[in-house]
């Protein structure tokens, strides 16, 4: 039987399916229905983005209240913040101490040299002849040392008191001479319990003179052991003084060194009576056969010395100073009555040991008032006896031109200017103004353009002055000296 391939027959009442490509989708145009949606479905992007949440509503933030506020400050993470910072602020505070510390250790400070007793002391030269008329004699010094002690005055030098016939000591003595040595020797031994100090002096005394062959240098050293063993601190002389030579003074260095110790070192002061003190040829540069040189600010007269004279002497005395040995300042020559505080305030305020004359401090009231020129000696005593730039500061001379002051003003006629030193010690610094002129003296800011704005006046002549002051401003009246700190 042959088979053949049948069609199958398409169902009676239907119509005839369309064979065309657009059916099967290959060649062909798109047409109708079909190609529309297809063009849509090609234009459409290939990634359609997601709709964006909606925002969510804002949150209104609310103070917390006093129980949250406590619970959450209790937390551990609080506590451990806490404890952090404490740490970190301790941290901080040691490491600053540390550093402050460390500049002040590294930063250059001057460093004093520890001074000896008579380089701390004020010296007063009393003069029993000039103070015990009508007095009592020693016995009326013996009740001032208290007083005199109590000013700040820490040894004492026994002038115009012995005479060539009572020092050196002899075998022989007659009953007035005897006498008079007892008294000297109670008066040393009442100033050593006062606390001061005293030092005879034998200036002007012909110890070695060619007429008495009695006078040799043992007889001598003899007589310095004896008032050594009294008390006594230490001798004066007169560079005049034929005692004034390396050979004497190479003798009685060795009889002061039997007697001295570190807390009672005995000395050897020189008064200086010409302008330039004669040197000493030592044999060793180790060997000070001098421990004190007297100066006077003041050349020595009979009758008080013009202003111009004062003023030009005590120019002189700052612009030429020597180092060499220790000084000590005292007046010397006589000047006017209103000059008597300024020299005072100059003598307290110069580098070495001040040596204050019996007239000076001795009356502690006037009129039943106190003395105006003992509160002024009193100020500057407890000012050099605590501030270590009076003590042994620096010295700094300012010459004051008068050219540089205002040119309206007319306060500058005086042909006398005003004088001025600075003392430094560290980042201290005093500044002492005097005014020796007649008439009154404003400080020019133009002056010492170095110097700070403003200072502190501790003392002034007229003890009318305290406090802080501008210094451009500072006006100073006539004979008035003034001390600023600052």
């Amino acid at each position: 039987m042959e088979q053949t391939d049948k069609v199958p027959e398409e169902p009676v009442g239907t119509q005839p399916r369309r064979m065309d490509a657009g059916d099967t989708g290959y060649g062909g145009a798109p047409g109708g229905k079909q190609a529309s949606s297809a063009a849509e479905s090609e234009a459409a992007p290939l990634l359609v983005p997601e709709p964006e949440p909606e925002p969510e509503p804002a949150q209104h933030w609310k103070p917390m209240s006093k129980p949250e506020l406590e619970a959450a400050a209790g937390g551990p993470g609080w506590r451990k913040m806490r404890c952090y910072a404490v740490l970190l602020f301790w941290l901080l505070w040691v490491a600053m101490l540390a550093a402050s510390v460390v500049i002040i250790v590294m930063s250059p400070h001057p460093v004093a040299a520890p001074l000896k007793w008579w380089q701390k002391s004020l010296f007063y030269r009393l003069q029993p002849g000039a103070q015990t008329q009508g007095s009592g004699g020693m016995d009326a010094i013996c009740e001032q040392l208290p007083y005199l002690r109590s000013l700040g005055i820490g040894a004492l030098i026994l002038e115009g008191l012995f005479e060539e016939e009572v020092f050196p000591l002899k075998v022989n003595e007659t009953r007035e001479r005897v006498g008079m040595l007892h008294q000297i020797q109670h008066l040393i031994l009442e100033s050593n319990k006062t606390g001061l100090k005293m030092v005879l002096d034998l200036c002007e005394l012909n110890l070695l003179g060619p007429h008495d062959l009695s006078r040799n240098p043992a007889t001598i050293q003899h007589a310095l052991r004896f008032w050594l063993e009294q008390g006594a601190a230490g001798f004066a002389i007169c560079d005049t003084d034929a005692a004034y030579s390396e050979k004497t003074l190479m003798g009685w260095r060795d009889v002061l060194k039997e007697f001295s110790s570190e807390d009672e070192e005995r000395i050897m002061v020189v008064k200086q009576t010409r302008d330039v003190l004669p040197p000493l040829n030592t044999t060793s540069q180790n060997v000070k056969l001098v421990d004190v040189v007297m100066r006077s600010i003041l050349p020595s007269s009979r009758h008080h010395l013009p202003t111009h004279e004062v003023a030009a002497a005590i120019k002189t005395k700052l612009q030429t100073r020597e180092e060499d040995i220790w000084p000590s300042w005292t007046i010397g020559g006589k000047a006017s009555h209103n000059l008597k505080k300024l020299l005072l305030v100059l003598l307290m305020t110069l580098p070495g040991s001040p040596a204050v004359q019996h007239n000076y401090v001795v009356n502690q009231t006037q009129d039943g008032k106190t003395n105006s020129t003992v509160a002024l000696f009193s100020s500057l005593s407890d000012s050099r006896a605590r501030e270590e730039a009076l003590l042994h500061g620096s010295f700094t001379f300012l010459p004051y031109n008068t050219s540089n002051a205002s040119s309206n003003s007319t306060l500058f006629s005086s042909s006398l200017p005003m004088l001025a030193f600075l003392r430094s010690w560290g980042c201290v610094h005093f500044l002492i103004l005097l005014n020796v002129g007649s008439e009154r003296h404003p400080v020019d800011a133009a002056w010492a353009p170095s110097l700070p704005e403003h200072g502190v006046i501790v003392t002034s002549t007229g003890m009318d002055r305290m406090g802080s002051t501008p210094l451009n401003t500072l006006e100073l009246q006539p004979y008035e000296a003034v001390v600023i700190k600052f």
